[in-house]
């Protein structure tokens, strides 16, 4: 391995570290669900990201970590839409609950 080959993965390894660490702190700091599912998706990023530079180490890439990554991908993307719609669900659901209380109280 190339000394630009090995600069390229650590390069690629901090950036990853420092997405993983972005999401971590905005899953720890950020109360709203949406943005927290950002957060998530973030390190999911960082994570993928780590894969990609693990599978680098070697002369001809590892074919096998490309493929979890774009697996991983598929997986995080319909992840990402069930867990939309459960924010969703959950904020129609309280907001019905909270103009029906207010309703009954007008009554």
């Amino acid at each position: 391995m190339s000394s630009l080959a090995a600069n390229s993965i650590i390069l690629y390894l901090l950036v990853a570290v420092a997405l993983v660490m972005l999401g971590l702190y905005g899953l720890l700091v950020l109360k709203d669900p949406i943005r927290r599912l950002i957060a998530i998706n973030i390190m999911g990023s960082g994570t993928f990201l780590t894969m990609i530079a693990f599978a680098r180490r070697q002369d001809p890439p590892d074919p096998i970590l490309h493929a979890l990554v774009v697996t991983g991908l598929v997986v995080a993307i319909s992840a990402t839409a069930f867990a939309l719609r459960l924010i969703l669900a959950a904020r129609e659901s309280r907001e019905a609950a909270t103009s029906g209380s207010t309703e009954a109280e007008d009554e």
